[in-house]
């Protein structure tokens, strides 16, 4: 019995189209070969061994797979790997430079803002695009705007005051970018 279930597995398993797929993930330009029913989470995952991005509950809830996908945060556990075909991706691995850090990396670690870690790479992508679109206005905006990314230790207040950090540091910078530019 259990050899004709694994004979049907296999022959449904060969019937799946595989497609090819190009896309950039972290300035690097890949073609994958995958399965079309892969997510862009296992791809990058299983494919490119980039392991940062979690898969949480794997039905879109969480958010630890939060990505950046031209620069919008999106799903990666929701997203066709075949979807993203001529995007540009962006994971928690790819936030860094070569001067460290990304400055909310930076922030979320100064604010203790992760306590097992396994939503921290999803709430960090959350918090740079959140940060991106200017949606970090007030604590009740972080909140409001985090809300799809779900922390089981309830690090929130941490996450909220990181966010906020990073916000007011770039409102500051670009206040004085302002000023300096009006003297010129």
């Amino acid at each position: 019995m259990a050899d004709s279930r694994q004979a049907a597995h296999q022959e449904r398993a060969a019937s799946v189209p595989r497609v090819t797929v190009a896309l950039t993930v972290n300035g690097v330009d890949h073609v994958i070969d995958v399965d079309s029913r892969v997510t862009l989470l296992d791809a990058l995952r299983d494919t490119l061994a980039l392991t940062g991005t979690k898969k949480g509950c794997d039905q879109g809830a969480c958010g630890a797979c939060t990505v950046l996908s031209d620069g919008k945060r999106i799903l990666s556990c929701l997203t066709l790997a075949a979807q993203c075909a001529g995007r540009s991706i962006t994971t928690i691995e790819g936030l860094s430079t070569g001067d460290g850090p990304h400055p909310m990396q930076e922030a979320f670690l100064r604010h203790d803002a992760f306590q097992c870690g396994y939503c921290t790479s999803g709430q960090i992508m959350s918090a740079v695009c959140l940060q991106a679109e200017g949606r970090a206005g007030s604590d009740a905006d972080i909140r409001e705007f985090m809300s799809g990314n779900l922390c089981r230790c309830g690090a929130y207040p941490h996450i909220v005051a990181a966010i906020r950090e990073v916000a007011q540091g770039a409102a500051i910078r670009e206040g004085a970018a302002r000023a300096g530019g009006g003297d010129a």
